[in-house]
């Protein structure tokens, strides 16, 4: 991401000289960062979300990742689906939560798309009452991201951005040719379609050749 957003340029100075031993600094202003902020930032967001959900019915995450392991985590997202919240999981690769069990996950799917190209990209959004709220950067939800390296989620603050990568997880979502769906028992099932496919991945490849071909 460019931007010339003062906080987070701050926040990416101080990082860098956390990373060297030249800072000591345990706080930043718009970054999550790993193992100092991240953890807790997370959980309060989801716990944020759940409040929501109480409120007005309508709490809503989305997450993308490459896995789903943190114990923490796991839990604190079974508590938000039994509040009702609805929660899209787009995790590649292990996933240790099990969706649509009964009085513990059927308000979350998780959905894994495994295609042509490796799927890397990690978001997390938060609908926080209509006030969305989405991060982008390099961390896993394993404990290992969250508690023994160093990882940074970056805010995506401009509608413009927001709109576009809102989009993305739409295409993801809708994917029926690559993505399979996980079943209560961790085994996975094709998604069905009407005939009607929609390949995430070369809807994207196709959008990236208009794209140079218009300019």
């Amino acid at each position: 991401m460019f931007t010339a957003n003062e906080e987070i340029s701050a926040d990416a100075t101080d990082l860098f000289n956390y990373l060297t031993g030249y800072s000591a600094k345990h706080d930043f202003n718009e970054l999550l960062v790993a193992p100092l902020t991240m953890r807790d930032s997370f959980e309060s967001l989801i716990l944020r979300e759940i409040q929501h959900q109480r409120r007005d019915g309508r709490g809503h995450l989305i997450f993308k990742t490459n896995a789903l392991v943190d114990p923490r985590l796991i839990r604190l997202l079974y508590e938000a689906s039994r509040a009702g919240v609805k929660i899209e999981l787009l995790v590649r690769g292990i996933c240790c939560l099990r969706p649509g069990i009964r009085d513990v996950s059927e308000n979350t799917t998780v959905t894994s798309i495994v295609g042509r190209f490796l799927e890397h990209s990690r978001i997390y959004y938060f609908r926080n009452g209509g006030a969305e709220e989405i991060y982008a950067g390099s961390a896993d939800l394993m404990p290992r991201n969250l508690d023994r390296r160093v990882e940074t989620l970056f805010p995506i603050q401009d509608s413009a951005g927001v709109e576009h990568v809102k989009g993305m997880l739409a295409i993801y979502l809708a994917d029926n040719v690559k993505a399979r769906r996980m079943n209560p028992d961790g085994t996975y099932s094709r998604v069905a379609h009407d005939g009607q496919t929609v390949n995430a991945q070369s809807w994207f490849l196709d959008q990236g050749k208009t794209a140079k071909k218009s300019r």
